[in-house]
């Protein structure tokens, strides 16, 4: 059974309406096909003309973790450079007499390592990117590994560090040149954008300093503090472009860097009774059972990916909903009701 358009283009011209996002680009499908998809909505709303379109790019904010930092984990899993359970400090020697030699790489993955919770880099390490990696890298823990589900970025920040010590190269030539080029995701790309893709890019937070909304520039204040790129936030992307990706992960083929054997480990439960259930950075839909197989990972701007291989479906749910605000009750509400109608 299909999703009805009509159905989920009512629900989202409604979240316009009520002003939880100034517009919206969707797309639901399959690993052969796009079954439906749609935009609605202004790019901004201090400019009428100019429609929310399916070319739209968007500040894709913590989808970060799954298209660049959760693929290249994959990879270097694949190609057994490293294991789950690998403790940091076996695969970075610099880490030696330091707490987060003892976390593993499924603790991050899991949101279960223990390391602190949001905090200002600057604040804490300054504005050098080389301070900030050894500050982040030499903190002590906060709680002993394994103890808890607490969500926090700098899990993805410490895995981009691992990916890029593995293989010598910075993680967006690593991301772009091993999982976006191959798979075809002609647009995805860490920011700050051209000047040609500015124009086709959803505004996001306003920004005191500069007495406007972002736009071509990342949200995420540490993305922006380490020049753009980072394993918490940074890239942008178009629909298109992440149905490609969702595609290839369903139904990997030659171009594909993210195996079938790491999607299926990374879409199960790896926290035990622990709570909230973790998978591999994603996790399972909210209102959904684990065995239902359908899990979702979000974006902090408004934007959210779903993928099932039960059900082999997929589903992108695009918002510059951050231009509004961080109230995030609105979004939970649309979110959860999207996700019903495309896995209808």
């Amino acid at each position: 059974m299909t999703p009805d358009p009509d159905r989920i283009e009512h629900l989202l011209r409604q979240g316009v309406q009520q002003k939880v996002y100034p517009g919206a680009v969707w797309a639901v499908g399959d690993a052969d096909s796009i079954y439906c998809t749609g935009s609605c909505g202004l790019l901004d709303p201090n400019h009428p003309d100019r429609p929310m379109t399916r070319d739209t790019v968007f500040d894709i904010a913590s989808l970060t973790k799954i298209v660049a930092v959760w693929s290249v984990i994959g990879m270097l899993w694949d190609q057994e450079r490293l294991s789950l359970d690998d403790p940091l400090g076996a695969l970075m020697s610099d880490l030696n007499g330091y707490q987060l030699a003892d976390v593993t790489v499924r603790h991050l993955l899991t949101h279960t390592a223990g390391v602190p919770l949001r905090a200002n880099l600057k604040n804490l390490y300054g504005t050098n990117p080389d301070q900030i990696r050894v500050g982040v890298l030499r903190e002590p823990l906060h709680r002993l590994p394994g103890q808890a589900v607490e969500y926090t970025d700098r899990a993805a920040l410490i895995l981009g560090f691992l990916a890029e010590h593995l293989t010598h190269r910075p993680l967006d030539r690593l991301a772009q040149g091993r999982i976006w080029e191959p798979m075809g995701m002609a647009t995805t790309r860490f920011g700050p954008l051209s000047t040609e893709l500015i124009e086709r890019c959803a505004p996001t937070e306003y920004d005191e300093p500069t007495g406007r909304h972002l736009k071509g520039t990342a949200h995420d204040f540490s993305a922006r503090l380490l020049g753009g790129v980072c394993g918490i936030a940074g890239v942008f992307s178009t629909v298109a472009d992440l149905a490609t990706f969702l595609r290839h992960l369903l139904e990997p083929s030659a171009d594909s860097s993210v195996s079938a054997a790491w999607l299926q480990e990374s879409l199960q439960v790896h926290t035990g009774d622990l709570q909230p259930a973790r998978g591999l950075f994603w996790h399972p839909a909210p209102s959904t059972d684990p065995a239902d197989g359908i899990y979702v990972h979000y974006g902090f701007t408004g934007t959210g990916m779903w993928i099932s291989p039960k059900q082999d479906r997929w589903a992108i749910l695009l918002t510059n909903k951050l231009y509004y605000g961080r109230d995030r009750q609105p979004l939970t509400k649309v979110r959860n009701a999207f996700r019903a109608l495309a896995f209808a």
